[in-house]
């Protein structure tokens, strides 16, 4: 079918005009003004409209708005139009705002109502009736130099034409629906709107006029204007240098039949008739007052009643002449129809004849006879897209066809023919009552700048047939313009255009589907779009098998039909390797939906031994069948088990030139949805597989390419197969069999020296792959089938050739081995972490990754998951040494470690430590002690650097450390995560520290070192444990050799970085007094950040010093030596005796708050912890400070905290124990002063007791101050036996021996008292 009459959808709107009338004859129609808006959604009938609800499914026209519009007596509408108004908004995409309806009445007025029969707008032009009203809209220029033409309304009356310009008209009339809008709004009286500005021209020298068109502005060429001035001037013209810009416009009728009129621009002024009344009558004119009105001013309800009645006064025409004309005296025009290029136009006559004139010519150029009341319509239609690859000029601009319609309603016919002289292109059968709609414009208001980017979308051509109420639309395919070759191809890419149509649609039958698919694909005439449609149709997803293969057959019998020489040769192959593919498709489809399976023949000799095989790691399949079938969401057509369709199977062959097949590797997955289509039924022993692999390798698909596939559905589907782990391997091992025997699969000239690309293949895909358990199965399976393929080719010889028999074989044990060790492995990494650990994903690891990981891949695979599970490190080592006792196994010893959830039962726990003890005798080398204990250090100083708020992580990679037994690794690792890790941030601390003067708060640690002070705090204690082992270990090197580390014999072939140990063992030599100082610093900046002291850590060391410090450790540098200066010393002591007094109130508040409990163990690093003391004499040596004066101010803190059991055992240490004597005096005094003088209850026997004092002592006792005890209420025991001490310590020569006595004596009468 050439045309195609398709039905508008959609909403339309439908506005009913009714006019006041006494009677109508059928049919109705042909007695109504009709009239569409381009854009279809309004249609506008006059006098009467009836609504018909039965109407069909596509179309739906409501009545929007019916009434009557006549308001002077005998008024009657003559002509109407509607003109959609486009939308200023930004956002709009060519869709129109409103649509204004514009009537012509017999009176002469002519009137703009709203969709809605809203007045927004009367006018009265003239005084005769109008006859037509016609619109033109802005139209984007084609080409370059065409007249870009103006909008405009043109009304014709008997003897005179109108015209108002559409960008005025535009305006005023948004103004008045505007102002109609907010009048209902606020309930006022519509305002009389201001005129609109016209042209009137009278047109001369015609007897009737019954139609016009306004073809717009034309400029004449030079040839032109010189002919015109010669014919109307004479000879002797003169001639203007530029020609003029005309308006032209051309009528129909009579005398002449058709009239050219031109209007020189310029030669009338827009008309303003109620300006001209309102200037005249002064300020008292009636005008003047609506105007004040739409100003806004008062008016009187009675001048307005007199404006209503008064007939506006009507201004003269502009006499325009006829130019020339096409003189018929007994023709009479009826209609005219311009084309839109403005070039063209179609009149109609009494005599049944259509006539095509030549505008600028002034011609006609053609007539077509037998179209009595014929109605016209134009259409043009663009090139296409597709059509324009084709086209030579496919760089200049899309090409437009033209047609012309005619309705024959005599005959019922609609016929659409080309022009200019073109043959007719289209006909069809329609009713005899019907009425055809051309608008001939487009939406009013747009310009070339609002239209970019725009689709307008409008119609054309429609049809309203009144009976069925159907309104159609006319579409012609560009083709039909084209009267050469391109237009065979220009047809054929509208049959591809609609066979893509039909496929897109879901919803149309298959028998349709092939019917209409085998008409499309036999009428395509070039091959290449005939390729392009058989290729669209085989990727299509809804075609059936069926319909693919009946297609193309029918297409490759035509294609056979046809002469040898003329048949396209590759799309003749294209069709036979296609129908040889369906063919597959449904063979191997039927095979797997047949019922029938093939009783097992195969030689089960050669899978002797496999059962055993399958025995020994069967608990460890089993536990990887576990961890494995945890549900995972994924989607449905993602699924193995979902249906390939045959677009999919065709697009991943092809076939080759030698007639064999080759599958196409694309991706992964459509890989494994093949393999799983062909093999998956024979594994389950659902198919006959040797029937399917006598299909393949009948189809020429290469055994290589099988065997691919079957090893990925094998390792893909690998939870279904551990299900029956017997039954898939017996099948597995029939179908490698069977393939290993195809022809081309394991090579008759095979040199048994070397090794078989075919089972090197298999070993290559198990190599690879990251599913162990499958991949070790195939393993089993492979070693078998090759064992029992290399004994019958040895059997076969006449010498056994034993050499090749053990390479092949070797490999293979190798190989077996390796999936053993990855399979316990990947079990252990698959055991997921118990809940609030560190988490992540599980790692995936197949021999290949292990052998590319390097020699410390495996160590490294393992501490992350060790990382993973949040395993403390004690906890590692006891699995690690395989303690027999299971509730010393199964404690969890760190100190900080969070207990297990209670829901995670004891046996879980047992069973993974079992599994990683068996990983670890698997890999006795690779994961030794040290190594494993190496890499974990590593893996939780990599986290920590991460995520340096978890202190936790250095901790315990601090603590691994310490696990490696070897010196020589210690001191690599450790000096490897110094400089790599914690100088950087301890240098930015120590800085900060020294920058602010004291131990920084939180805002400022996070600024500069990264973290928070608790991980501040933390990170430094850390840095000292970091940098006293690397002291330790350095000092260890000598005595102990450096370790070997081997590998296991069958993971030798290792490849990739070197492990964490190999590098430690590279490292260099550190510097022991530079490692010192630095330990000295970072135990300072410890302290004052554990106890909030005020310090500035660097000012405590000399020039020297400073300077030595975040060096390299390798590196000698020039450190501090001799004596220091006295300034610095004595800094130094204050902040140790600071360091002291600050542990003593923090070992005072924990006994307080624990008091009458059992204290609970303090982590490490705690501010009480009992070590603060003997790390201070430590530092004492190291910076010179005498550590006596220490201990001194110890045993004094301690007594002023009350702590008394503790100050006795370090009085023991202390050495000058005079001036020990005289400080704990004076605290005896204040605890004494206190209870006798200072104390809430103060006794009677107490006051006696002050009275009978020595005055000497009593004096004393006033003057001392016990506010400087931090622990004034002291048992009186406790106080009589610090008095007993001083006796003891001071001499009797001492100055203050004689009041020590006293305080004695009256201690003692004290505790009697008591």
């Amino acid at each position: 079918m050439s045309c195609l009459g398709t039905p508008l959808s959609g909403s339309q709107r439908g506005t009913v005009v009714e006019e006041e009338t006494t009677g109508q004859s059928e049919p109705w129609l042909q007695d109504c003004v009709v009239s569409l808006s381009p854009c279809s959604d309004l249609l506008v009938v006059a006098p009467k409209w009836r609504s018909d609800d039965s109407g069909r499914e596509e179309m739906t026209l409501a009545v929007t708005w019916t009434g009557i519009l006549s308001t002077d007596e005998g008024e009657c509408v003559n002509s109407s139009i509607c003109i959609p108004l486009a939308s200023q908004k930004r956002s709009s995409t060519g869709r129109p705002d409103w649509t204004c309806v514009v009537v012509g009445f017999s009176s002469g007025y002519v009137r703009f109502y709203t969709e809605n029969g809203v007045l927004l707008l009367a006018q009265l032009l003239h005084e005769d009736p109008v006859l037509r009203l016609k619109c033109r809209t802005y139209e984007i220029p084609r080409h370059p130099g065409v007249t870009e033409q103006h909008e405009e309304l043109s009304i014709l009356y008997p003897a005179a034409l109108v015209t108002i310009d559409g960008f005025s008209l535009f305006q005023s009339l948004r103004a008045c629906r505007n102002q109609v809008a907010r009048a209902a709004a606020a309930g006022s009286d519509v305002i009389q709107p201001p005129p609109l500005a016209y042209k009137k021209w009278g047109l001369q020298d015609m007897d009737t006029i019954v139609d016009h068109s306004s073809v717009g502005i034309m400029t004449l060429c030079v040839f032109d204007q010189m002919k015109n001035a010669s014919i109307l001037g004479g000879f002797n013209a003169s001639v203007k240098g530029s020609p003029p810009a005309m308006s032209q416009y051309i009528t129909v009728g009579g005398g002449p039949y058709t009239g050219f009129y031109y209007a020189v621009e310029g030669s009338s002024q827009p008309l303003l008739s109620h300006v001209a009344l309102a200037v005249a009558s002064k300020l008292t004119s009636a005008l003047f007052s609506a105007a004040s009105g739409w100003l806004g001013w008062n008016k009187n309800k009675s001048e307005e009643e007199a404006v209503q009645k008064q007939k506006p006064k009507v201004e003269a025409a502009t006499p325009l002449g006829i130019r020339f004309g096409l003189p018929d005296s007994r023709r009479h025009g009826e209609s005219i129809c311009l084309s839109p290029c403005n070039t063209l136009a179609g009149v109609t006559d009494d005599f049944g004849r259509v006539t095509l004139l030549d505008l600028a010519r002034g011609i006609a150029i053609r007539m077509w006879k037998g179209y009595r009341d014929a109605q016209l319509g134009w259409l043009q239609v663009p090139e296409e897209r597709g059509d324009r690859e084709f086209s030579p000029s496919a760089s200049l601009p899309r090409r437009h066809a033209l047609f012309l319609v005619i309705y024959a309603p005599r005959r019922g016919i609609l016929e659409v023919w080309g022009m200019q002289h073109g043959p007719r292109v289209g006909a069809f059968t329609v009713g005899k009552h019907c009425r055809l709609l051309y608008a001939g414009y487009r939406l009013m208001g747009v310009n070339s700048v609002t239209s970019q980017g725009w689709q307008l979308h409008t119609q054309q051509v429609c049809l309203l047939d009144p009976i069925t109420g159907a309104l159609r639309t006319v579409n012609i395919p560009f083709h039909l313009a084209l009267s050469d070759k391109k237009s065979e191809r220009a047809k054929d890419m509208h049959l591809l255009k609609r066979l893509t149509t039909i496929l897109r649609s879901r919803e149309v039958e298959p028998d349709i589907l092939e019917q209409e698919a085998k008409s499309v694909l036999l009428d395509i005439k070039h091959p290449a779009i005939k390729k392009q449609a058989l290729d669209s149709l085989l990727s299509n997803k809804n075609a059936p098998v069926s319909c693919l293969t009946n297609v193309t057959s029918a297409l490759y019998d035509a294609l056979k039909q046809q002469d040898p020489e003329e048949v396209d040769t590759p799309l003749l192959e294209l069709c036979s390797s296609q129908l040889k593919l369906l063919q597959l498709y449904t063979d191997i489809q039927h095979l797997h939906s047949a019922a029938d399976t093939e009783a097992s023949s195969t030689n089960q000799d050669s899978l002797e031994g496999i059962e055993e095989e399958l025995s020994r790691v069967g608990p460890t399949l089993q536990r990887y069948a576990q961890l494995t079938s945890r549900p995972s969401v994924s989607f449905a057509q993602d699924s193995p088990d979902s249906h390939l369709p045959a677009q999919a199977f065709l697009s991943q062959m092809e076939c080759t030139e030698n007639g064999e097949l080759k599958v196409i590797r694309t991706s992964e997955a459509e890989w494994n949805h093949l393999g799983n289509f062909m093999f998956w039924g024979c594994l389950c022993g659902k198919s006959p597989l040797h029937k399917v692999c006598d299909t393949l390798q009948q189809a020429g698909i290469s055994p290589q390419q099988l065997l691919s596939l079957l090893l990925s559905v094998w390792l893909q589907r690998e939870k279904e197969m551990l299900q029956k782990p017997e039954e898939t391997v017996k099948n597995l091992h029939a179908l490698l069999i069977a393939l290993s025997n195809m022809k081309g699969a394991v090579e008759e000239s095979w040199d048994t020296q070397s090794i078989s690309p075919w089972w090197q293949q298999v070993r290559c895909t198990c190599i690879q792959s990251h599913n162990a358990a499958a991949a070790l199965l195939a393993a089993f399976v492979a070693h078998r089938a090759a064992k029992a393929s290399i004994t019958s080719r040895a059997d076969s010889k006449l010498q056994s050739e034993w050499e090749a028999v053990s390479l092949e074989l070797e490999q293979w044990v190798v190989c077996v081995r390796q999936l053993e060790d990855v399979l316990v492995l990947q079990t252990l990494l698959l055991v997921p972490p118990p809940q609030g650990a560190a988490g992540g994903a599980a790692a995936q690891c197949s021999i290949k990754t292990l052998l590319e990981g390097g020699t410390g891949g495996i160590a490294d695979s393992v501490s992350k998951w060790v990382f993973r599970h949040s395993l403390a490190p004690e906890r590692l080592k006891e699995i690690l040494q395989k303690k027999e006792d299971a509730d010393d196994r199964l404690e969890q010893s760190a100190g900080e470690e969070q207990k297990e959830p209670k829901e995670k039962s004891q046996e879980d726990a047992d069973r993974t430590a079992e599994l990683l003890v068996a990983v670890c005798q698997r890999f006795p080398h690779s994961l030794s002690p040290d190594l494993l204990f190496a890499h974990c250090c590593w893996e939780y100083v990599v986290q920590w650097n991460k995520d340096p708020e978890e202190g936790r992580y250095l901790s315990w990679a601090v603590e691994h450390l310490k696990l490696v037994s070897s010196p020589h690794i210690q001191l690599g690792i450790s000096t490897m995560m110094w400089s790599t890790f914690i100088v950087k941030r301890l240098s930015a601390a120590a800085f900060l520290m020294e920058k602010v003067g004291k131990s920084p708060k939180d805002r400022l640690c996070r600024r500069d070192v990264g973290m928070g002070d608790k991980a501040v705090t933390s990170f430094l204690g850390c840095c000292v444990q970091l940098l006293q082992i690397l002291m330790e270990a350095d000092s260890a090197v000598e005595e102990v050799p450096a370790p070997e580390l081997s590998v296991e014999e069958a993971w030798v072939g290792a490849e990739g970085p070197a492990s964490i140990a190999e590098l430690a063992l590279e490292q260099r030599g550190v510097h022991y007094p530079l490692v010192q100082h630095h330990c000295l610093l970072a135990s300072l900046l410890h302290a004052a950040m554990t106890f909030s002291l005020k310090v500035k850590p660097l000012s405590l060391f000399d020039s020297k010093g400073k300077n030595a410090f975040f060096r390299d450790l390798t590196s000698i540098q020039l450190m501090p030596s001799g004596d220091m200066d006295p300034s610095l010393v004595s800094l130094r002591q204050e902040f140790l005796l600071r360091v002291l007094t600050g542990w003593v109130q923090a070992i005072g508040d924990t006994s307080s708050s624990t008091s009458g409990t059992s204290p609970p163990p303090l982590p490490s690093n705690a501010p009480s912890a009992d070590w603060w003391p003997s790390l201070c004499q430590e530092l004492s040596t190291l910076l010179q400070v005498n550590p006596d004066i220490l201990k001194r101010h110890l045993v004094c803190e301690l007594y002023n905290q009350g702590l008394d059991l503790r100050a006795e055992e370090v009085m023991l240490e202390v050495e000058d124990k005079d001036v020990l004597g005289s400080q704990l005096l004076v605290l005896t005094g204040q605890r004494l002063s206190y209870s006798l003088l200072h104390s809430q209850s103060q006794t009677q026997a107490a006051m006696e007791l002050l009275a009978r004092l020595p005055p000497t002592l009593c004096t004393w006792l006033k003057a001392m101050d016990p506010s400087e005890l931090r622990c004034p209420l002291v048992p009186l025991s406790q106080t009589s036996r610090l008095v007993s001490r001083l006796i003891e310590i001071l001499p009797e020569n001492h100055a203050q021996y004689s009041l020590a006595l006293h305080l004695l004596e009256a201690v003692e009468a004290l505790t009697t008292e008591d």
